[in-house]
Formats: structure tokens, sequence, C-alpha cells
């Protein structure tokens, strides 16, 4: 039974339109100006993803409210959806209505967070990465992209998806072509034995021209990228091992008796 005095500890109950209040009240007019430069469109109340991750805390998982807000087509809303939706609870029925919606990357991102972690993650990417829709197939590139790691996918399953990335980017929609080319670099990633594969595919690849609009952000090389973030990898791994072997060292003389004083 809630109280009082448990309410603080379990998170605040909230509906849709207290939750739709407080989205506006920390709405600006800075970010309402912004947003549209990354092709938000609709309604939209300019809420920063600080103030929006203080709500996500405040509300902790209610997928109920979740499927509420995203109803409302208010991207800040959408936003929030998806990042207090449970994946464990959200269906089929819920991520197909919801990828349909998907008109900017902003969503398309967040939304790939929330399915990513859901058991239909694997079934809607081998869908979606076939979808002629830019943001659908964004949406399963940008999956496949966050399940490279997982081992459900073999080495050649990748290998699959890496050529079809080869043989089709160039002609994919425009925001597919960034999210095709963030899986080439995760499959470059996941380990030595994919990738030679991948960066003999991105250089074959070649740029990846993709229209940002009115913003600062770039696709990346990938081959560039694939080297840097194994080196990055290899640099931590380093440290690590020689921060084990510090401690190590550290217990072990610890344990030696010592000398007695005279």
């Amino acid at each position: 039974m809630l109280t009082p005095g448990n309410l603080k500890e379990i998170g605040e109950i909230m509906n849709k339109t207290q939750a739709m209040r407080e989205l506006k009240s920390v709405g600006t007019a800075q970010n309402r100006e912004v947003y549209p430069r990354h092709g938000v469109q609709g309604e939209l109340f300019g809420v920063s993803y600080a103030n929006l991750e203080k709500l996500r805390k405040k509300i902790g998982t209610d997928h109920a409210l979740a499927r509420a807000l995203w109803a409302t087509a208010n991207h800040d809303a959408r936003i929030l959806a998806s990042m207090i939706a449970d994946p464990a609870e959200i269906s089929a029925a819920d991520v197909d209505a919801w990828v349909a919606d998907l008109d900017n990357y902003v969503v398309a991102d967040a939304f790939v967070g929330l399915v990513a972690r859901s058991p239909l993650a694997h079934s809607r990417m081998k869908k979606w990465v076939r979808s002629k829709k830019e943001f659908v197939a964004s949406a399963g590139w940008g999956l496949l992209a966050q399940l490279t790691g997982s081992p459900e996918l073999s080495d050649d399953d990748l290998l699959g998806h890496l050529q079809t990335i080869e043989s089709k980017i160039h002609a994919a929609p425009n925001h597919a072509r960034h999210s095709m080319n963030q899986a080439l670099i995760c499959i470059g990633v996941r380990g030595p034995a994919l990738r030679a594969e991948a960066l003999a595919a991105a250089k074959r690849v070649g740029v990846v021209e993709v229209d940002h609009g009115q913003t600062s952000c770039k696709t990346p090389d990938a081959a560039d990228y694939i080297r840097k973030t194994v080196a990055h990898q290899k640099q931590m791994a380093a440290r690590r091992k020689k921060k084990k072997k510090k401690k190590k060292k550290k217990a072990k003389a610890a344990r030696r008796p010592r000398a007695g004083r005279a």
C-alpha cells in the first residue's frame, strides 16, 4: 500500500497530464529552436536531456505511462516514453506501432535503445534492416549495431550483414546510411575474427555521404573509427592489467611478516 512515508522510496506516481505539465515547465525556447535542426518535427517543448533524465529517475519504470506519452506525438514525451517503458513488458504490437511513427533520428535512436533491451530485439532487427522506409531501416541497423556483441549473432551472421552493408549502403535512405555505417564499425570492433573483413569492406565502401541538416554532426570514416576504438580498447586493457598487477603486489606485501622491533 502507498503511504506518504514510502511514496518517496518507490518513486512518484504520475499520470499523463502531470508528466506533460512537467515536461512543458522545463522546456526552453533555445531547445525549441535547436531540435528542429536535427529533424525533429511537430509539437515539442524543448526539454534538455538532463531534465529528461531527472524525470526518468522521478518516474522510474511505468509502461502504461510510456504508452500514453507516446500516443501524444509530442517529441519530448516520446523521448521520455522510451526512457520509462519496460523492455520486458513491451509487446510486438507496441514496437510495430511505434516504429511506424518514427520521423527523425533523435526519437529513432531513443526507441532503438529501448528495443535493444527487449526480447524482441533480434526478430525486429532482422525485419527492419530490410525496410525501404528511412527511419524503420535506420532503427534496424541501429539495433544491429547494439547487438553485435550478442552471442545470438554468429560471425557468419555478421558477415552476411557486412555484405549487405557493402552492397546497399550508398543506395539506402539518408539516415539509414548513417546507421549502416555504425553497424559496420561495431562489427569491426566485435573481435579480431571479423576485423579484417570489416576494414576491407569499409575501404571498398569509401566515404558515406549523409545529410545531417543544419548541424555539425558527421558520419565517421568506418575504418579509421574501428582502428581508433580498438587501439583505445587495448590501451584500457593494458591499464587494467597494470592496476591489477599493482594491487596484487600490494596485497602480497601486506601479507609478508614484518620484522620485530628491537
